[in-house]
């Protein structure tokens, strides 16, 4: 079989738009689910509080058993924080965006890497522009696709090492996006701080134990199959899947994919509701029911490799995006 060896190509805009539009004409009653849910910062000073006691316990633990609660555990907790931070970018938790800003900060903490800040920044660009490599950081480098290839070690190596790749994606932003600001500054200080104040009472173990629950919660863990669930072609040419498994539960629905790239200003705890109302839309799509068995589909399937994604020029219509901007954003 011939590798892959481009991304798939579209001359048609994000597909997301369109639908909104249609599923909101459908079922206008999907319009009474947006707004926030201020809860969600219990869930992150639940997780925060989870990762800080682990890593006290976990001072004193051999190094092997670090890394089974970092996987087991860890990986969840951080993870969740991960979902959290994406709330707040959508201003999903209070009417107040700097209340929003503060609680992806707090979120970011276990996270070891200052990061809360940036991903608002280049995430809401990828909800508008999917696909459109020199806006959407969620596309990966051309070199990074032809560098990992479609064979197994090279692709568990990307997973392994996930947040490295993402974090230089947003580098080819600058153009549309500002680096940099004062609320940058702020999250590097707050993590640094956190971060010396682990190493200092916690020591070398503690702090790989949040390193380690880090880089296993987005990267060669079941949960890493989120990345290949969410846009790669599993499914022909459909870009957006969904994941209707167990692990929603403990993850806060972000395997609703597609219904939270058609209604991103929906928070977390009513995402299923849009399918159970529109579910003739979203039943119709592929989606997936295990991260486990798509996470060694990803690694042993040679059909699949980083290239498998749709890339596109096309940025839409302003027309069609005012259309839907009641609806489809949440300022």
């Amino acid at each position: 079989m011939a590798k892959l060896t481009s991304f798939r190509w579209s001359d048609n805009p994000e597909p997301h738009k369109a639908r909104t539009k249609e599923i909101i004409q459908k079922h206008p009653e999907i319009r009474n689910l947006i707004g926030r849910n201020p809860y969600t910062l219990l869930v992150i000073l639940l997780c925060v509080g989870i990762q800080v006691v682990l890593s006290y316990f976990t001072k004193d633990m051999p190094w092997w058993a670090i890394f089974v609660v970092a996987y087991l555990v860890g990986a969840f907790a951080c993870h969740t924080l991960y979902v959290c931070v994406h709330e707040c970018s959508h201003n999903l938790l209070f009417k107040n965006r700097t209340l929003n800003t503060i609680s992806s900060l707090i979120a970011n903490l276990p996270q070891v890497f200052p990061s809360s800040i940036s991903f608002t920044k280049y995430h809401l660009k990828h909800h508008s522009f999917q696909g459109v490599e020199a806006v959407d950081a969620d596309m990966p480098f051309r070199w990074e696709a032809k560098l990992i290839n479609n064979a197994p070690v090279g692709k568990a190596l990307w997973l392994l090492f996930y947040p490295v790749f993402q974090a230089l994606r947003p580098l080819r932003l600058t153009k549309e996006i500002k680096i940099f600001d004062a609320w940058t500054v702020v999250n590097w200080i707050i993590q640094i701080v956190f971060m010396a104040a682990i190493v200092y009472f916690f020591g070398a173990k503690g702090t790989v134990y949040l390193v380690a629950s880090f880089f296993f919660s987005i990267g060669l863990h079941p949960l890493g199959a989120r990345w290949v669930q969410e846009h790669f072609l599993t499914h022909g040419d459909q870009e957006t899947k969904s994941y209707y498994g167990p692990l929603n539960t403990v993850n806060l629905n972000v395997g609703y994919h597609n219904e939270h790239h058609d209604f991103p200003s929906v928070p977390w705890n009513k995402l299923p509701k849009i399918r159970k109302f529109a579910g003739h839309y979203y039943n119709t799509l592929g989606y997936h029911t295990s991260y486990t068995v798509l996470l060694f589909q990803f690694l042993f399937d040679k059909k699949i490799s980083v290239y498998s994604r749709m890339a596109r020029d096309n940025r839409g219509k302003k027309k069609a995006e005012k259309t839907t901007q009641a609806v489809s954003e949440q300022e």
